[in-house]
């Protein structure tokens, strides 16, 4: 049994350090491939600092409207109930789990010059596509869904007394909505909103199908990669890293705020239903 129980905890490690190391290794790589200084010196380039102020720039601005739109959005899915609430769930998900490519083409149906849309934009002289507002839509559309998920689980957990005694104090919905659904889910609406702007910030695909790539325009960080590649391998290495070290800080920004959410959570549970809804009534008068 001793033996047997060796075997198996040493492959299981061996398992664990071949599947880290698949990981790890390609990521590492980038930072290894080169020395900082040579990584710094390839960033210094007038191509990549316009492509990171753009990328920047309409991250955060997609970031306004992500959160704008899809904080009522979430809410409603998470405190209510309704006929065909699965579907629509299922169907807010779906730019996760589409191609990239698809997502573009399909913003290119809607929003196009002769798209749905865009032919009605066109007759007020407005146009989306091949603009940088053009890599906001398309920002917004491939990374709302990672923060309306996480801002639904979030409401989800909410304890629905503590929003009823809020209610019996006279405090009108809105009011109640600001004051006390939004600080409980703050946690998660953060996490959410983080792992939304990292997913903006590495937008590939659709941004290539609806924005195209325009330097100075349209040209994000991931696609300045992708037109580097084929002509100075260097300095693609090198934004490469400046990518991953904004998202690995964002990761590190989600975890540490998904960390403090299950600690308070863990604390409410801990207090008794009567000292929490007492604690909650003199904070909300």
């Amino acid at each position: 049994m001793g033996i047997q129980r060796a075997v198996v905890s040493l492959l299981r490690a061996v398992i664990i350090v071949i599947g880290l190391g698949f990981l790890f290794f390609p990521l590492l790589a980038v930072f290894l491939s080169m020395s900082p200084e040579s990584l710094w010196a390839s960033l210094n380039t007038v191509v990549s600092y316009q492509a990171l102020q753009l990328s920047i720039q309409t991250s955060v601005v997609s970031l306004l409207i992500t959160v704008v739109l899809g904080t009522p959005i979430a809410y409603w899915l998470a405190r209510s109930e309704f006929r065909g609430q699965a579907l629509i769930r299922a169907a807010v998900q779906m730019p996760i789990v589409s191609p990239p490519a698809v997502a573009g083409v399909g913003l290119l149906l809607v929003f196009g010059n002769m798209g749905l849309l865009g032919h009605v934009l066109s007759t007020f002289g407005l146009s989306l596509s091949f603009d940088t507002a053009a890599v906001v839509v398309a920002q917004t559309f491939i990374s709302s869904p990672f923060y309306i998920h996480s801002a639904m689980q979030s409401f989800a957990t909410i304890d629905e007394k503590l929003l009823s005694v809020s209610r019996t104090l006279g405090v009108s919905r809105w009011q109640t909505f600001l004051r006390v659904t939004i600080p409980l889910a703050a946690p998660g609406l953060l996490s959410g909103a983080a792992l939304a702007w990292g997913r903006a910030l590495g937008e590939f695909g659709a941004t290539m199908m609806f924005a195209g790539n325009l330097p100075g325009i349209t040209q994000t960080l991931p696609l300045a990669i992708y037109t580097a590649m084929q002509s100075n391998f260097r300095v693609a290495v090198a934004m490469s890293a400046l990518l991953l070290f904004v998202s690995f800080l964002l990761l590190i920004l989600v975890y540490t705020l998904g960390r403090g959410s299950r600690i308070g959570r863990r604390r409410r549970k801990e207090v008794p239903d009567d000292r929490a809804l007492v604690s909650f009534t003199q904070a909300t008068t």
